[in-house]
């Protein structure tokens, strides 16, 4: 049980680090002034990997 919530945390960590580092790189490519992407796309990310958990616990409790 520990290592399922263990492997669903690395994940969401793994998530806001790829959203944050392909933000800067967006930011950098598409010139913009302030750290739009920075913000964005880690907040997609998160809202993402919630729906997801959510999804996951859900189909484990109608299992049971």
């Amino acid at each position: 049980m520990l290592m399922r919530y263990a492997g669903l945390a690395m994940q969401f960590f793994v998530a806001i680090g790829l959203g944050v580092f392909a933000g800067l790189k967006l930011d950098e490519w598409l010139g913009f002034s302030i750290p739009l992407l920075v913000w964005l796309l880690p907040l997609f990310m998160i809202i993402g990997m919630i729906v997801k958990i959510l999804f996951e616990t859900n189909k484990k409790n109608a299992k049971k």
